[in-house]
Order: structure tokens, then sequence, then C-alpha cells
């Protein structure tokens, strides 16, 4: 039976996730392609971007208007199924064009030989 919400694993992804949202925050690319999958499977849907594969994925980070986001999380979940396979879910607020605006993401990690990675992650804004 698959074990849900080992408390290692949690932790890990938990603290894996906090450095995604810092380089997120402080626009570190590096750190950021490091923490995603970097294969042709890999999906990132955006706000107003559909990424298959690393390189869209690096491609989107690196070409950014705005490459400084300043935002609020709330409401992080980590679900941990198994030693290998985790999703986090969270709510976020952040300034678009001087409005307030609210907003999700998701992300769905998985543990390779290599370490973890995002291997489908998805940001939204709620309409406003």
């Amino acid at each position: 039976m698959t074990t849900i919400n080992d408390p290692t694993v949690v932790a890990e992804i938990t603290d894996l996730y906090l450095l995604y949202e810092e380089a997120l925050c402080n626009n570190n690319l590096e750190v950021m392609d490091s923490l995603f999958w970097d294969a042709p499977e890999v999906v990132r849907f955006g706000i107003a971007e559909n990424l298959y594969g690393g390189d869209e994925i690096r491609n989107f980070r690196q070409n950014r208007p705005n490459p400084r986001i300043e935002r609020e999380i709330s409401n992080l979940l980590v679900v941990s199924f198994g030693k290998d396979a985790a999703t986090v879910t969270l709510e976020f607020c952040r300034i678009v064009n001087g409005v307030e605006r609210f907003g999700r993401q998701s992300q769905t990690w998985y543990r390779f030989t290599e370490g973890w990675k995002v291997v489908s992650a998805h940001v939204s804004l709620l309409p406003v």
C-alpha cells in the first residue's frame, strides 16, 4: 500500500518548493531550471502560455518581460504519494498593473535518480 504524506517526503518537497519560490521571486533562472525536469514531456501551463518541454520553459523564463515576481503565498499544501511522487498546491496574491490579483499554482514532483524534479506545473489568475 502506498504511504500518503510520509513526513520525510513532505518536508523534502516543502523545502524544495520554498527554494523554487525564492528563485521565482528573484528570477534565479539557474535554480528554477535545476528544479524542473529537463525533458520534452515536462509541461508548464502559465497565465497566458502553454509550454511543452524544458527548452520552451527555459526560453520563456529567459525572455519574461517582468522577471521579478513579488507575491504572497497562502494555503501551501504538499501531499506525497509513496517515496517518489508528490504534489504542491497553493494560492497567491500579487499586484498586476496596479491591481491586486489572486491566483493558484500546482506542481507535480517526481523523484528521479538525480533527485526531485517538477514534471508538471500550472499557474492561473482568478478573474477580477
